[in-house]
């Protein structure tokens, strides 16, 4: 079933954006956002998305990602209840390895490991504050006037 949707989307979907000779897709569950097979989110029955946390960006609380996946053996006919969303807020290295027990060492998709705590620390890194350097102005030493 998976490879008949692909053989159907691959080629025209509204999520399909082409540039300069590369297709790319913004679908949902991709996690590299390239329009392949093994990353699309819509052909495969099981497929793995990482968003930040969906909290107001002014909050302190906006920290963390969203790991959505896709129950296997779920209605299609209610997609609401074929979603499972687990929330990974403790910081980089604790939210990877909840990911990694969780999803790739109990067999749902070892082969997105590599990709997906890609994502995470890239949702982290974007999320720490900017600092800024004030660099001072003049020499160390004034001159006393007389």
């Amino acid at each position: 079933m998976a490879d008949l949707t692909w053989l159907l989307v691959r080629n025209n979907n509204s999520f399909l954006v082409k540039r300069n000779g590369v297709q790319f897709t913004s679908e949902p569950n991709n996690l590299t956002n390239t329009n392949s097979f093994k990353y699309s989110g819509l052909a495969n029955n099981k497929a793995i998305g990482i968003i930040p946390n969906n909290s107001s960006p002014s909050s302190k609380k906006a920290k963390g990602v969203t790991v959505i996946s896709k129950k296997t053996k779920t209605a299609s006919y209610k997609p609401v209840k074929g979603i499972n969303k687990v929330n990974l807020t403790k910081g980089v290295r604790k939210s990877a390895k909840s990911f990694i027990n969780s999803y790739t060492r109990a067999d749902y998709r070892p082969d997105l490991r590599k990709d997906a705590l890609a994502r995470i620390s890239a949702i982290y890194q974007s999320q720490k504050p900017i600092k800024v350097h004030i660099r001072k102005t003049g020499s160390r030493h004034t001159k006393k006037q007389k």
